[in-house]
């Protein structure tokens, strides 16, 4: 049975567990938060130890080669200019469909978010290198070790050769562990989906998002439906770009219900290989480095929703510096996000009412109640963006097997 089948069905029961079961006992509720939370630590639990031993082959390998540059260049204005269109598109969508405004919220600002840049750079040289090996959300410290230890390999191939044939084969072992807890996901995809199906029903039963909703519902399929397989047939002469769709049909739903982007990449970087042939030493690099600073669909979703905290406080129009403002900071933020694999854009909003100012402060409190869904909409998206632009990048370097759509896992 295909994979996404598989997580469909828990998908499908998960909610109707929601529909049908009163979650409304004290237990009741917390053994499902149980179990929830076992999932997301199941699906994300190999994922370092795969993210180390591959990119730390796929950068020796790409390295010896020539491309590692080229390949990263790519990567970056790759990212940049999906992120850039997409955040164009939400724009563009916010400003043209005003949305009815949401009641302003009487709670008070209890506390100060912050990024915290300097101590995340800080991070990236532990006192200890292996203690890069230790942090599950931000993993960008794993990335530049791995890199390090890929270029050292690279160096001198006759003397690291026995320490390179060993981590090809912990690569290749960390590999099928990962696919063992993939496919065993499907059954822990009952208790995300219904946890996010009970977040759901209370968000539309209160009637205040349900404009937003529909409106971040509508930009989810232009986005995966049109934009993206549109871009691929344009740049890539791609015949057949809704394979690349069907491929991510697992990490849609995966990022949709979890809203996390490390649980996630392990669907992404499973479909890449097995459905989509792309091979290892592009896949292992290109996906997480995506995964990590390139957010478009965070980027899109925190454009709309400030302007919709706008909207709320005030009746006047939005002059055209605010537009340049918010496209700017929203671009700018989304890039930052790479420490918070959930919940990124909400913690975005927060700081762009902050530096806004203006007496707007408390206005992400306006969507607080609706963070879980526009995160989902936000993960989905990233999702599909980065498997598209990983499929784009690896045709560019000619490291694609092409498979069959009837071979597709």
């Amino acid at each position: 049975m295909k994979i996404w089948i598989k997580y469909l069905l828990g998908v499908t029961l998960g909610i109707l567990m929601a529909i049908i079961i009163p979650f409304t006992s004290v237990t009741a509720s917390n053994l499902l938060q149980f179990f929830t939370e076992l999932s997301l630590r199941a699906g994300r639990y190999f994922l370092l130890p795969l993210l180390f031993f591959s990119m730390t082959v796929a950068v020796c390998e790409i390295r010896d080669s020539g491309k590692l540059m080229k390949t990263v260049v790519r990567i970056g204005l790759t990212g940049l200019c999906v992120t850039a269109l997409l955040v164009v598109i939400g724009l563009g969508s916010a400003l043209l469909i005003k949305l009815p405004r949401i009641p302003i919220s009487v709670e008070k600002v209890n506390q100060t978010v912050s990024l915290d840049i300097p101590q995340k750079l800080l991070s990236l040289f532990p006192y200890n290198g292996f203690g890069a090996l230790k942090d599950g959300s931000f993993l960008l410290p794993l990335y530049v070790f791995a890199g390090f230890a890929g270029a050292g390999f690279a160096s001198d191939k006759l003397k690291s050769k026995p320490a390179f044939t060993l981590f090809d084969s912990l690569s290749k072992t960390s590999y099928l562990i990962l696919s063992f807890f993939t496919d065993a996901l499907a059954i822990g995809m009952i208790a995300i989906s219904c946890t996010w199906t009970l977040t759901f029903i209370n968000v539309i039963k209160s009637g205040v998002y349900n404009s937003l909703i529909l409106m971040l519902t509508i930009e989810l399929l232009l986005v995966i439906g049109i934009i993206l397989p549109l871009l691929l047939k344009l740049v890539c002469k791609e015949l057949h770009p809704y394979k690349v769709l069907y491929a991510s049909i697992t990490s849609l739903l995966t990022a949709f219900f979890s809203g996390d982007s490390n649980f996630t990449l392990p669907a992404n970087l499973r479909h890449a290989k097995e459905s989509l042939g792309i091979r290892r030493r592009s896949n292992v690099i290109t996906l997480p480095i995506l995964s990590t600073f390139f957010r478009s669909g965070a980027a899109m979703t925190i454009t709309i929703s400030f302007v919709v905290i706008l909207r709320s406080y005030s009746s006047l129009g939005i002059s055209f510096s605010d537009v340049m403002w918010i496209a700017g900071y929203a671009f700018g933020i989304s890039f930052l996000l790479g420490a918070l694999p959930t919940g990124g854009p909400y913690i975005a909003l927060t700081i762009l009412c902050t530096l806004y100012g203006r007496g707007f402060e408390a206005g992400y409190l306006l969507l607080k109640p609706a963070a879980p869904i526009i995160c989902a909409y936000a993960a989905t998206i990233d999702a599909a963006c980065n498997m598209f632009c990983a499929y784009y990048i690896a045709s560019k370097q000619h490291m694609i097997e092409q498979k069959e759509v009837k071979y597709y896992i």
